[in-house]
């Protein structure tokens, strides 16, 4: 399995940003998709989860309102829509990949496939 992040870059507060993920290498159907965040000096931390199979999502609470996951099963990717970016939106944004079972994984450890992520810098 091989993930492949894009779109992030440099935005003003209170802007928005649209990251992708290209996936290829596996059967998705099977799957969980995600984004994780980490920020300078702090841990990787789970932001959203999508089931391939269904799409049904899961966010973490700080995010909800403000992020959307997606996925287009076409195009085999998997999208994530930030809206009303703040300073502490800004980190290395990664696309992980995991069998499912379950929930939708919330850990480091329910994803076994990453991408190299792609950093998000908010500036006010």
């Amino acid at each position: 399995v091989e993930l492949v992040e894009s779109g992030g870059g440099s935005v003003q507060f209170g802007g928005s940003l649209r990251l992708s993920c290209a996936a290829s290498g596996g059967t998705f159907s099977y799957y969980d998709m995600a984004w994780f965040r980490q920020a300078p000096g702090k841990e990787r931390e789970f932001v959203a989860g999508i089931r391939w199979s269904g799409g049904s999502t899961a966010y973490e609470d700080s995010v909800k309102g403000r992020f959307t996951i997606s996925r287009d099963t076409a195009k085999n990717t998997v999208y994530l829509q930030i809206h009303s970016l703040k300073d502490e939106d800004t980190a290395v944004y990664y696309c992980a990949a995991g069998r499912l079972s379950g929930s939708i994984g919330r850990r480091i450890y329910d994803y076994n496939h990453w991408g190299q992520g792609t950093q998000v810098t908010v500036s006010s």
